[in-house]
């Protein structure tokens, strides 16, 4: 008698899914489109059905396993005679090892390959793991001619804005979205007519070999274990939500709460969170004021019309996320600030002076790249300030990577782009790269990944001046920097005053993590730093 494989089908980009509930056991007779089991990812739950009738001859997979695309579950005996037929099913549910290609069910305009127009979908791209992101404005009208990576639309998410870019030339059809609507990754939210003959790839279907392999029996033991090609996993996820059994929308409702779900208590089936979990765990932390958590953004209701004329100004989505991270930053983090000053006097002759020869056409390095590069060196030095505190306050995470976050002040609040290794790059390269990613915070252009990761943060008010200031740190990180006006101060060097240009700095931490002798040690090294170039190699 034939076998089927039955695999995990297309999970629409999403990698590794948990296996969260087994509806057969070995040996069961099942119905076509009968659920053999459940998997669950941080957005949906799906079902995995039998391709066609017959028994289930071994399960793969046990409860609690991550699979991806393609992954073998269970191995079926047919109930047919006909062993074409089941090869057919497998071959239409199966992923196989060489990736075949698929036939994409997305509907295209018919197309006589003469160059005739046809109409094309515009999907929204990957948002970096970001889901339900606001439409804020729609940058093109339908009928208009446009050209490739013109601008179709503009997103805004809690962290960044983005544009959404035609693919290819063409003339917009019509949009399927409105102004503050939502959208996810593969949400449609276009229509755009083009040429059949440059069409974009990422819309045309692709064709299925004629002759689709039978599938091949697999040993329980090896087809559970074998490895599945996907891109190598560069960063430790250290979430606590992610053995955690909950639905879409508890996992949403707990989004919008701010409720950690690895700390409530499960009353569902098989250890599911449910609503009234949350709401159980919220009332508690209401009534407990001691672990009530970070407090909320409260403004004033005073009636301020009664004294003069007013004007209420909305504030966009960046500034309110903003108002509540640092609330509940300023809430729940003990918070010191150490000052200090840099004597930065030869940095600042070599900066504008033998240094210029060596910068290429166009680049141009700021004091900011040499103190994000003495930060990359202090961090490695003392590792407990490139850390985070684990769950429940009882582990410190020391991260081996070093990601700078620098603010940068645009029109529409403040933004942090995170440099990525930046202990892996020189002066010159950080220079660059700081640059690149403050231009693309003010012209709304900066990924939405591209303010995750970071493991430091420098706030620099220099070039508007002031002579301190006490930043908040940024949560989960334990230290922040914030760096002030240079100016120039007479300093006793033993025999006399001679002036210096002096570099405030102003470094926050959480005392939870680390004491003020240590805070002490690392500002003094980090000063000691950039007082003298030669301890940074470009």
């Amino acid at each position: 008698m034939a076998q089927t494989q039955v695999t995990v089908p297309d999970l629409g980009g999403i990698d590794e899914v948990e296996v969260i509930e087994i509806s057969v056991a070995q040996g069961d007779a099942v119905n076509e489109e009968d659920t053999i089991l459940v998997l669950e990812s941080d957005k949906a739950t799906m079902e995995v059905p039998a391709p066609n009738a017959g028994t289930i001859s071994d399960i793969l997979v046990k409860v609690g396993d991550t699979v991806s695309s393609g992954t073998p579950v269970v191995m079926m005996d047919g109930a047919g005679d006909s062993s074409s037929s089941v090869v057919e099913a497998s071959a239409q549910e199966t992923v196989e090892e060489k990736a075949e290609p698929v036939i994409q069910t997305q509907e295209v305009a018919p197309s006589n390959g003469s160059g005739e127009s046809q109409e094309i979908p515009v999907h929204v791209p990957d948002l970096g793991g970001v889901d339900n992101v606001e439409v804020i404005e729609l940058a093109a009208k339908e009928g208009e001619e446009l050209a490739a990576e013109d601008s179709l639309l503009v997103l805004e998410s809690d962290k960044a804005t983005m544009e959404v870019p035609i693919p290819q030339d063409g003339k917009l059809v019509s949009f399927h979205v409105k102004v503050g609507d939502t959208v996810s990754q593969g949400d449609l939210v276009a229509t755009i007519l083009a040429s059949s003959g440059a069409a974009s790839t990422e819309n045309k279907p692709t064709e299925v070999p004629a002759q689709a392999p039978a599938p091949q029996t697999v040993p329980a033991k090896s087809a559970a274990s074998a490895p599945i090609a996907k891109e190598p996993v560069t960063s430790v996820t250290t979430t606590s939500n992610k053995g955690v059994h909950a639905g879409p929308a508890v996992r949403k409702l707990a989004r919008e709460l701010g409720v950690p779900l690895d700390q409530v208590s499960s009353t569902g089936p098989r250890g599911r969170i449910l609503k009234e979990d949350l709401q159980a765990f919220v009332k508690q932390r209401v009534n407990n004021p001691v672990a009530a958590g970070p407090a909320q953004v409260v403004g004033s209701d005073e009636d301020f019309s009664r004294f003069g004329p007013t004007e209420s100004v909305p504030l966009n989505k960046i500034k309110q996320v903003t108002a509540k991270n640092m609330v509940q930053s300023w809430s729940t983090i003990p918070q010191v600030t150490q000052f200090d000053e840099a004597d930065i006097t030869e940095l600042e002759t070599y900066r504008k002076g033998a240094m210029q020869s060596q910068l290429p056409d166009g680049v141009k390095v700021s004091p900011l790249a040499f103190i994000m590069k003495a930060c990359a060196m202090a961090l490695k030095a003392f590792p407990q300030f490139n850390a985070s505190l684990g769950p429940q306050g009882q582990t410190l995470i020391q991260k081996q990577y070093y990601n700078i976050g620098v603010a940068v002040d645009t029109p529409d609040g403040l933004l942090v782009p995170v440099v990525k290794d930046a202990d892996q790059k020189g002066v010159i390269e950080l220079a660059k790269g700081s640059a690149e990613l403050a231009a693309k915070a003010r012209d709304k252009k900066l990924p939405m990944d591209a303010m995750a990761g970071g493991t430091f943060t420098i706030s620099s008010l220099g070039g508007i001046g002031g002579t301190s200031f006490t930043p908040i740190v940024t949560a989960p990180q334990v230290a922040i920097l914030g760096v002030s006006k240079a100016q120039m101060k007479p300093v006793w060097n033993g025999k006399e005053f001679e002036p210096r240009l002096m570099l405030p700095l102003s470094m926050s931490y959480d005392h939870r993590v680390i004491d003020g002798a240590e805070a002490a040690r690392f500002t003094r090294y980090l000063c000691e730093l950039l007082t003298d170039t030669r301890n940074m190699l470009l």
